[in-house]
């Protein structure tokens, strides 16, 4: 019994969930994470892929930085997966709260080394793996540090280091750092200055314009194989404006507004219903 209620259960909730895309004329909805990705190459999007593209031509340390929510992660993650394997070594680690050595444990196991469990091993080893993929394979590595504005002292003070060779005068891997603003504060540090000064590349995520904002929500829509009014104008505009140019609280928005205007009967999706979703999604 209790299996066939569960498995009841199970079915009202994907036909709810089917009755709220068919209502908005949607083939699966956009905003949600786990769905398919629809992605908006926003003006910022195109910058950001620029200045990582550039930091891919000269190497070294590059920062890009924004707000949470602001598509930094997004940007990244689809920049990286365009890369040709067969020239470029991706290695991403968002475990940015480690100790100086289980962060060189770490970062030799993901460029394909057995670590060791002396702090001096492991930095030899990822030199000398580093090495190997650009010397015998012809490959880039190509670090990503995300949530490195967790990043402690000692391994920032590491890092100019680690990717220290021929004397400083090559760099041999790209190392991207992606954080919260304060990542910038902390690198402004006197302490910091030596490792500052080889950063090549700098960006800060600024967040979507109102014009951006109204394409943005327009192309998921349009990726959803959606071709009627799902928004009223008013109800849109309450969005972008509690948003404020965010793209993860656009989708967040999006899809409550959608939720209340489904269990409100809405065929389109009001001012009201905006409100009502934005209230939904405040903390109590």
């Amino acid at each position: 019994y209790l299996a066939l209620t569960k498995k009841s259960t199970l079915m009202q909730r994907r036909r709810m969930i089917m009755d709220y895309t068919a209502r908005y004329g949607l083939e699966f909805n956009p905003f949600l994470k786990n769905s398919k990705e629809v992605l908006v190459e926003t003006q910022e999007y195109k910058e950001v892929l620029f200045r990582l593209n550039y930091l891919l031509t000269t190497k070294g340390f590059g920062l890009l930085t924004g707000s949470a929510g602001r598509g930094k992660t997004t940007a990244v993650r689809n920049w990286a997966s365009g890369l040709n394997t067969s020239l470029y070594k991706v290695v991403y680690s968002s475990l940015s709260t480690l100790t100086v050595n289980d962060f060189y444990r770490n970062l030799a196991a993901e460029l394909g080394a057995q670590p060791a469990f002396r702090k001096t091993d492991n930095f030899k080893i990822i030199q000398d793996e580093i090495n190997r993929l650009v010397l015998e394979k012809r490959q880039t590595p190509v670090i990503i540090i995300d949530e490195a504005n967790y990043i402690g002292n000692a391994v920032l003070n590491d890092l100019k280091m680690l990717f220290n060779f021929e004397m400083d005068s090559k760099d041999r891997a790209v190392v991207l750092l992606s954080g919260l603003p304060q990542l910038n504060s902390t690198l402004r540090l006197s302490i910091h200055e030596p490792f500052r000064q080889r950063i090549v590349m700098n960006y800060n995520l600024e967040g979507m314009t109102k014009a951006e904002g109204h394409s943005y929500v327009a192309a998921k829509l349009n990726g959803a194989g959606c071709t009627q009014t799902v928004f009223e104008d008013n109800a849109l505009e309450a969005i972008l404006n509690a948003a404020n140019g965010t793209p993860r609280m656009i989708n967040k928005l999006c899809n409550a507004s959608l939720l209340v205007g489904n269990s409100s009967n809405l065929n389109i999706i009001t001012a009201d219903a905006v409100m009502q979703a934005i209230n939904d999604c405040e903390l109590g």
